[in-house]
């Protein structure tokens, strides 16, 4: 199995038809040999990125299905990942990272993980390799 990181960049992909990553999206959520790994903030800015009332529905029932299909893994259960991601956070002044994505940079090491279904150019400059846009 192939396990991936996935952005907020991805889901919002995955479920906006409109959005130039849409396809590419689509079809790495097709591969039945891909294990997503996700963090439960990732999850909190898909949420906060599709609030509006037209969105919402859909977007509480997708972080529901990620929450509860064996194909994800969404890490953060506990504060710790939390710390550690404010660690670094303030750690890099020099960066313009989100606390959501240096959260992210910390899974993705904890879980041995260098590839992130995103097209944030942040993942590149921590060292992660970006699949999307």
């Amino acid at each position: 199995m192939k396990r991936l990181f996935a952005d907020s960049f991805f889901f919002i992909a995955l479920l906006n038809e409109r959005d130039a990553c849409h396809r590419r999206a689509v079809e790495v959520s097709r591969d039945s040999r891909a294990v997503i790994v996700t963090t439960r903030w990732v999850l909190a800015e898909v949420a906060d990125a599709l609030c509006a009332p037209a969105w919402r529905g859909q977007a509480g029932a997708f972080i529901e299905f990620v929450l509860t299909s064996p194909g994800f893994i969404v890490q953060g259960r506990s504060d710790e990942l939390f710390v550690r991601g404010m660690e670094l956070y303030r750690s890099r002044h020099d960066k313009e990272w989100s606390l959501t994505d240096c959260i992210s940079f910390v899974a993705m090491a904890d879980e041995g993980l260098s590839e992130g279904l995103t097209g944030d150019r942040h993942f590149e400059q921590a060292g992660f390799k970006v699949l999307l846009g």
